[in-house]
């Protein structure tokens, strides 16, 4: 396959061949050296490698020019002692960061890891941990999450951040392309995106963007795609063409113009095709919104038809009519267009048949934001909307994609959380918080009978204002992260974990007041583990609590593992319900606030999106397999469980699990759980 990108690089000018030349011959002469150099010494020759290998890297063919020594630099030593340096548990969607990183020692490193697991997919390496069929499986999915970086020029972020060393992974990336082939990308791409858009998140930019780089790839004749891609129609469709009058993606003036000559057929036509669209990928086009504001004048049959409303949606939007109207002239429009979806899934939850609901909408769309709200949401996303118009798209998201909050890049899983399940089970709750954060920068919460402000409340968890995540998360957020923090730190010197007093206080009355853990928080030892485990099955396994099923969402912790199985740190999830899968194995369906759910836990443990019963946004595993990561739950202990009637066989297989991952090196000394028996029921 011959591309442009190529033919640049075959006509490099004889001056940058020379400097080329003259830096891996530097490269090699330290590569020599690190691998001379004693185990010990080691540390002390890398900066000299990857110095060096960061000035070839800048140079145009110097990414080939590394891939001829990937091996020469693994057996040197370069990934000695690092992450990189087991290659069969790299995690592709960690590359982005990497890659981003000011540190230009942890840029290179990345790039020298890329390298070497294409010189084992092109056949150039044999790996003795890798194969070449795992090391292009691992290559295509990185260049799917990372295709950005094959079409754009650094963004300001990047320029500000990394200067030139952000040319590093665009040369880097556009060998891979060319050496795998840019078939096997957009195909690897194209699945991706579907398997994301199955857990319908809200934030949706990143993968709009990518739908634009897969039709940009489309319309480039310089780029073969084989017969790859084709799976992309339905994804370029929705955003830029879903109905016949726009499939040329004509521009919005002329959409209008369109519209007004439209009889009431055509328009009845329009509408059944966006709402296909829309409900099919989760994505909405400008040019819905455009349909949805002309639809106001001719009748609210359309509009249901354009929102693809069920019985009980097109109910509610004839209860509420004039709220509805309001909110679309509000918050749809051709720069908001996921507005339309969130309040299409609004309205089919119904949720507005709720006494306060349906005024406290009123006061969001009359809403007066602070200055520093207004300049937040500009700074987040740019000023082609109002920033009052951002915010109520990111409300209507949230009320009709509760389990879509993410929580971006941030340490700030308990407010996302907190988040999710107030627009789940408690959304007048939410708008009222909204209200407080948007209108008077200021959220007041109690913790035991005391007042806690988020203004005078000293930090969060998070070191930074999060910036990538949702308009309402983007300005709640920092409010709630201050109080959770402020909530822990009222709660220094109490013995125990001290989520057993913050989780209930912070969301809502409906948490269990009952608390069970299974680490010592001094020591960090497993402590009781059977115990937990049965009470934990007593409290939530319909076999084991007189098959009653999870009323309100609970609170949990999870202890996070990686593909292999090794301990990645602690996350606060929301456990939502249990029940048979259509395979009749036992599940519990939990709410994840990060970004992508759907993770390998190592040790056989595949968190599942889809498939296996998970309505929207929902995670899920067999329950035994979900227990063996769970270290924090809560429950009811006025609800009667039945302890003793858990084998010991099903509870030695969850200990197997926890004893070969994040349990392993948390063992007692003595090797021993303490076992007091079956103890009081829950």
């Amino acid at each position: 396959m011959t591309t442009h990108r190529q033919t640049q690089d075959t006509s490099a000018t004889p001056e940058a061949n020379d400097k080329l030349v003259g830096l891996c011959r530097k490269l090699d002469e330290a590569i020599a050296l690190l691998a001379g150099a004693r185990e010990f010494a080691k540390p002390g020759k890398l900066p000299r490698v990857l110095d060096t290998a960061r000035r070839v890297l800048l140079q145009e063919g110097g990414a080939a020019a590394v891939e001829q020594r990937a091996q020469a630099l693994e057996e040197a030593g370069v990934f000695l002692g690092s992450d990189w340096e087991t290659p069969q548990y790299l995690v592709p969607s960690l590359t982005t960061q990497a890659l981003q990183s000011p540190d230009p020692n942890m840029v290179v490193i990345e790039a020298l890891s890329e390298l070497r697991i294409l010189a084992v997919a092109k056949g150039g390496y044999f790996h003795p941990l890798l194969s070449e069929e795992q090391a292009h499986h691992y290559l295509t999915q990185v260049m799917a999450l990372n295709l950005w970086l094959l079409f754009g020029a650094p963004t300001e972020a990047e320029r500000e951040t990394q200067g030139r060393l952000a040319q590093i992974p665009r040369h880097l990336f556009h060998h891979l392309a060319e050496r795998i082939g840019y078939e096997h990308v957009i195909d690897r791409l194209i699945a991706e995106i579907w398997r994301i858009l199955q857990q319908r998140p809200i934030q949706v930019d990143a993968i709009k963007q990518m739908i634009t780089q897969i039709a940009i790839c489309q319309a480039n004749p310089e780029i073969d795609l084989g017969t790859s891609g084709q799976g992309a129609d339905r994804l370029v469709s929705s955003l830029f063409g879903p109905t016949h009058a726009c499939r040329e993606d004509p521009g919005i003036e002329t959409y209008r113009e369109r519209l007004s000559s439209m009889d009431n057929g055509a328009l009845q036509y329009e509408a059944t095709g966006f709402a296909r669209a829309m409900h099919d990928t989760s994505l909405v086009s400008p040019y819905h919104a455009v349909l949805l504001r002309h639809l106001l004048d001719h009748g609210d049959h359309l509009l249901a038809e354009a929102l693809g409303l069920s019985s009980t949606g097109r109910d509610c939007l004839l209860c509420y009519r004039e709220l509805v109207h309001a909110l679309i002239r509000g918050a749809a429009y051709p720069a908001t267009p996921q507005a339309v979806y969130g309040l299409a899934l609004m309205l089919e939850r119904g949720i507005l048949y709720q006494p306060p609901v349906a005024p406290a909408m009123w006061r969001q769309l009359g809403l007066t934001l602070s200055d520093w709200c207004e300049a937040r949401l500009n700074l987040a996303y740019g000023d082609s909307a109002s920033p009052r118009a951002r915010l109520l798209e990111g409300v209507l998201c949230m009320l009709g994609l509760p389990l879509g909050v993410g929580q971006g890049n941030n340490p700030t899983c308990q407010s996302a959380r907190a988040l999710s399940m107030w627009a789940y089970n408690d959304p007048d709750y939410l708008l009222q918080m909204v209200a407080w954060a948007a209108r008077d920068d200021e959220i007041i919460m109690h913790f035991e009978g005391m007042p806690l402000s988020s203004m005078a409340s000293l930090s969060g968890v998070a070191k930074e204002l999060p910036m990538d995540l949702d308009p309402v998360s983007l300005i709640v957020v920092p409010h709630l992260d201050r109080i959770y923090a402020e909530m822990g730190r009222r709660c220094i010197g109490r013995e125990g974990d001290p989520h057993r007093w913050v989780n209930p206080e912070f969301h809502g009355w409906w948490s269990g007041r009952g608390f069970r853990i299974n680490v010592d928080v001094a020591t960090g030892q497993l402590e009781d583990l059977d115990d937990f485990l049965r009470h934990f099955y007593a409290s939530y396994h319909p076999y084991y609590n007189g098959n009653q099923p999870l009323i309100h969402p609970q609170p949990a912790g999870i202890a996070v593992t990686d593909s292999a199985a090794r301990f990645i740190g602690w996350h606060a999830i929301t456990l939502l319900r249990v029940t048979l899968d259509p395979s009749d194995t036992m599940r519990l369906y939990f709410y994840n606030p990060n970004n992508d759910s759907g993770q390998d836990w190592g040790d056989g443990i595949k968190v599942s999106t889809a498939g296996n019963g998970e309505r929207f946004g929902e995670s899920s595993l067999p329950f035994e397999q979900f227990a063996s990561r769970l270290y924090i739950f809560h429950y009811d202990p006025l609800e009667r469980g039945e302890l003793a009637k858990v084998t010991q066989e099903e509870l030695d297989r969850v200990i197997g699990y926890v004893h070969r991952s994040w349990g392993a090196d948390r063992i007692p000394p003595t090797g021993l759980q303490a076992d007091e028996g079956p103890g009081k029921a829950p």
